[in-house]
């Protein structure tokens, strides 16, 4: 049914905004468990005997279940509910944070977290695409999706600051019961607070489309994390990745032919939705390796401990909050292609700035040039996202948000593998160069693997020379840190280009073409 609201009514009040803040919650926590983690890693595989292979399902299992899932829980919430479907996600991560943090087993532990992403794949889609229906608004919408993706960037950068603060005061699984009391506010505020909506003609679920859509991302994602971590392109994570290419093309295949499918392709037509989602993948890639260089180097080469190293993240998270809230202010009057280029052509100089970054310079240039870079490139992720959303018809928010949300997902993973390996195979180049005459063949052999094997290798040396082994290793990761924000900023350079070409029409937030008859759809009680 179509309704006609007047400006005054399209406004949201102090309710609308509170439903924000409730949704920020579980995307903050969401993001927070993708990195919060990692510095519970050593000391959850001690006490659970885990092997190596152990130790990467229970790091990779959750980010794989909600890259598969996001687009088949978008279209269920558009169909059954979307708050429905977010209170049922919020009820099964809580669940799962509990049997998670009490795990007695390293099998135990791949299972509960296999669980935690499944039930993030519910909430993700849900949060974003109930925003769309909370806020009428453009000029709103567009500062409310910016504060969401202030809540998952604030997420991802604070996890390592908290992992290390929870893991200096308690147990390795305090880190899962982080999520009880938030999934337990959402129980109790989201029915009162978050409206609910579905689809006017809910259709059956396509489970053919389901496996299909799982069978095309799960093994892309797989098989470019094996060639990151293998830093080659062995002839098995190739194949996996190209059975997910052509299961990806019968997916494809199959919503063509479907009255009612699971994925709208249609949307792509819009130049808004395909141009930001093929920038949002873009920029994650980005992303992804600034934050694992970052990640690598306060550790490795300032060699400080884990909660020290998370307490850096926080000049990183201050940008993404302010940015997130600047960049859809500016947008209202400056159309949104041109807010988006100004903030690339930042991050580009702060990346330019992580070029000049040396050894023996510190963590200012450092910590300077990634700041730099992520308040440029959030209007990218703020802006884009709510191009995504708002160009879409509201019955197919919830899937054009696990879109986006998708896309951001094989752009990280695409990242650490791409810009990941190039920044391996840099270092080991250089290490090859400079590495000390003294230091044995086979440890020389082992220690061009990476910066961390170099530092295993120099434990078995005599001090000189260990220390000449890890100042030349330092040297060279560095090197490949440079070549990786050299070869970022010419990629956000050519984001740039292709935003000022395929968004350029998009007009200032309020003034584009969306009306109550176009787009506001009245929810179902």
């Amino acid at each position: 049914m179509i309704t006609t609201m007047t400006p005054a009514d399209r406004r949201a009040g102090p309710r609308q905004w509170a439903g924000l803040a409730v949704l920020a919650l579980p995307t903050i926590l969401i993001a927070l468990d993708l990195t919060v983690l990692y510095m519970a890693l050593p000391h959850l595989g001690a006490d659970l005997g885990a092997s190596n292979t152990q130790m990467l399902w229970i790091t990779d299992i959750y980010g794989f279940m909600v890259a598969g899932l996001l687009i088949t829980m978008g279209t269920i919430g558009d169909r059954i509910g979307r708050r429905r479907l977010l209170l049922i996600g919020a009820a099964a991560f809580g669940v799962a944070s509990v049997l998670a943090a009490y795990s007695s087993s390293a099998e135990m532990l791949i299972v509960t977290r296999a669980l935690l992403g499944i039930a993030g794949a519910t909430l993700m889609p849900s949060t974003l695409s109930l925003i769309g229906t909370i806020f009428n608004d453009p000029k709103q919408r567009g500062l409310a999706i910016g504060i969401w993706g202030m809540s998952f960037s604030l997420g991802t950068a604070i996890g390592p600051a908290v992992g290390g603060a929870m893991l200096q005061n308690f147990w390795w699984g305090s880190v899962f019961l982080l999520g009880v009391p938030v999934m337990v506010l959402l129980l109790a505020t989201g029915p009162v607070l978050l409206p609910e909506y579905r689809a006017p003609v809910a259709a059956r679920t396509d489970l053919a489309s389901v496996a299909l859509s799982l069978g095309a991302i799960l093994p892309v994602v797989y098989g470019i994390k094996e060639i990151a971590k293998n830093q080659a392109l062995t002839p098995a994570p190739a194949a996996i990745v190209a059975l997910g290419v052509i299961m990806g093309w019968l997916f494809v295949r199959r919503q063509h032919r479907l009255t009612d499918p699971l994925l709208d392709l249609r949307m792509f037509r819009d130049r808004r939705f395909s141009g930001a989602v093929a920038g949002l993948l873009m920029a994650a890639i980005t992303l992804s390796a600034v934050m694992l260089f970052f990640t690598q180097y306060v550790q490795l080469v300032e060699g400080m401990s884990p909660l020290r190293a998370g307490l850096w993240f926080l000049p990183l998270a201050a940008a993404f909050v302010v940015s997130s809230v600047v960049a859809p202010l500016l947008a209202r009057r400056v159309r949104p292609a041109f807010v988006i280029t100004g903030g690339l052509s930042l991050a580009v100089v702060g990346l330019v700035v992580l070029t000049q970054l040396q050894a023996a310079s510190g963590l200012a240039v450092l910590v300077a040039g990634s700041t730099i870079f992520a308040f440029g490139v959030v209007p990218l992720l703020a802006l884009g996202t709510d191009m995504v959303v708002s160009s879409a018809p509201q019955e197919k928010t919830g899937s054009a948000a696990a879109t986006s949300e998708t896309g951001s997902e094989l752009g990280m993973a695409l990242g650490i593998a791409t810009l990941g390996s190039v920044g391996t195979a840099v270092y080991s180049d250089q290490l090859a160069g400079t590495i000390p005459a003294a230091v044995p063949d086979p440890a020389a052999a082992v220690a061009r693997d990476s910066f961390a094997s170099a530092f295993a290798v120099a434990e078995e040396l005599p001090t000189a020379l260990a220390g000449d082994l890890i100042a030349a290793a330092r040297d060279a990761f560095t090197t490949g840190l440079n070549t990786v924000a050299a070869i970022s900023a010419a990629l956000l350079a050519l984001i740039a280009v292709l935003v000022v070409a395929v968004l350029r029409h998009a007009r200032p937030l309020g003034a584009e073409n969306d009306t109550p008859e176009t787009r506001n759809i009245s929810p179902n009680p």
